[in-house]
């Protein structure tokens, strides 16, 4: 669907064969990034890799987000971390019994706290700015980053957002997390760590930093990619993984039967029983068709006029593109039964969600993938086993299953609009 929004022209693509041609045959015309007002204002200038317009600086702070931040090394070596933190988590949530709890909390808080000691060594966020959790700041930055701004498609009309209090939030909110990540990397300085390719991902910045022109500021935002990649798709695909199985009970109780064979003797599952656990990760792909965690993905912009679906559509350059992934989940011509949580449906289909297959693109595909994958699925499956494996779960009392709030948020990364809570009761295993 082609669209004129303000002086923008708008591209909305809706279905899994006009993405895979325009991935697989004109990957590099769609490589560019409008730039967004917010973006602008709270992404350092445009300087984060999932912001900054295509070209040799993106290419460089690409290579270093993949060959220094999310090497399947590095991943690996916080294998300790993501252990620690769901054991945490689950300790947390044993002692709500018999009380419900926000498990939307619970989860948000492993993830930054997984995040955090990967990125700078210490859990969370507290203290970021002005007594505002990091939660607040963080939650407050991705809403503005997914509300509409009028000078985004109207620029005339900038002024607007001094008047409807836009401008005063995003400075407030970019000087919270600027402060942060001013005094997480100066503590890091004042440490000296040294030269030895070990401790966490400031540790390694800071040692690319010495020998490349990489900025503080460009530094900070490679940190803010890491955030968003790491805490808030993992978040929210874990709570909408748990909405869908407390909706769908006969769903949880296969899921929970695998788990609890394959690890059964445990304290709690561990990362090599991951594998293992087929069922669970189409319980997971599942979780992504229906509610991928950036359904719109973050927009891209061509480069240059380009002809699409064999020449029958003309787009002309500086075209914002995006790409609807709740429509491509629900097109009947590629789902069967689209609206029904169904893992079965992945049942020996080579069908995964890697950027491969165009009907499933929860972290996007081609040049501008998303390179935060690798973090983040394994902290997506060791929690969501851990979370089937030591507890039966309910709503609480007075709720039905089909009472259960399933709006959205607004802002980049999709989250539940309300919280979920429920009733965990543990199980010995």
């Amino acid at each position: 669907m082609f669209l004129q929004l303000g002086f923008t022209p708008v591209l909305v693509v809706s279905s899994a064969n006009k993405a895979r041609d325009i991935f697989k045959n004109h990957d590099l015309a769609f490589s560019g990034r409008p730039a967004l007002y917010a973006f602008a204002k709270t992404c350092y200038n445009l300087s984060c890799v999932s912001t900054a317009s295509y070209g040799a600086y993106w290419r460089e702070a690409r290579r270093i987000m993949v060959l220094e931040v999310m090497t399947a090394k590095r991943v690996e070596s916080f294998r300790h971390i993501r252990a620690e933190e769901v054991g945490r988590m689950i300790d947390f949530i044993s002692g709500t019994a018999p009380d419900p709890v926000d498990l939307s909390s619970a989860v948000f808080a492993m993830s930054n706290n997984v995040v955090s000691r990967a990125a700078f060594g210490v859990s969370g966020g507290g203290g970021a700015g002005k007594g505002r959790s990091f939660k607040e700041i963080f939650g407050e930055a991705q809403s503005l980053a997914g509300e509409f701004n009028v000078a985004d498609y109207f620029p005339g009309l900038g002024w607007v957002n001094r008047v409807n209090g836009v401008d005063r939030r995003l400075a407030e909110n970019f000087r919270d997390l600027d402060g942060f990540f001013e005094r997480v990397i100066g503590e890091h300085r004042d440490q000296a760590a040294e030269d030895s390719g070990e401790g966490d991902i400031i540790d390694g910045l800071l040692r690319v930093q010495k020998e490349s022109e990489l900025t503080d500021d460009q530094l900070k935002a490679v940190l803010l990619d890491v955030f968003v990649a790491g805490t808030e798709t993992s978040a929210a695909t874990i709570v909408w993984t748990m909405t869908e199985l407390i909706r769908n009970p006969t769903v949880e109780r296969k899921a929970q039967r695998q788990v609890r064979e394959i690890a059964k003797g445990k304290p709690m599952v561990e990362e090599s029983d991951l594998p293992k656990l087929t069922y669970l990760k189409q319980v997971i792909k599942e979780s992504f068709r229906l509610h991928p965690p950036a359904p719109l993905m973050v927009p891209r912009e061509t480069t240059e006029p380009c002809a699409i679906d064999g020449g029958r559509y003309h787009i002309p350059a500086k075209t914002r593109v995006f790409f609807n992934l709740a429509a491509m989940s629900a097109d009947p011509a590629v789902w069967e039964n689209p609206s029904k949580f169904s893992p079965e449906r992945f049942e020996d289909s080579e069908v995964d969600f890697r950027g491969k297959h165009f009907e499933l693109l929860p972290f996007g595909a081609g040049r501008r993938g998303c390179p935060g994958i690798n973090f983040s699925i394994p902290v997506v499956e060791l929690a969501m086993a851990n979370l089937l494996f030591r507890f039966d779960w309910k709503l609480p009392e007075g709720i039905s299953a089909e009472e259960v709030d399933m709006n959205e948020s607004l802002g980049i990364v999709m989250h539940k609009k309300t919280p979920l809570c429920l009733i965990a009761s543990s199980v010995n295993n």
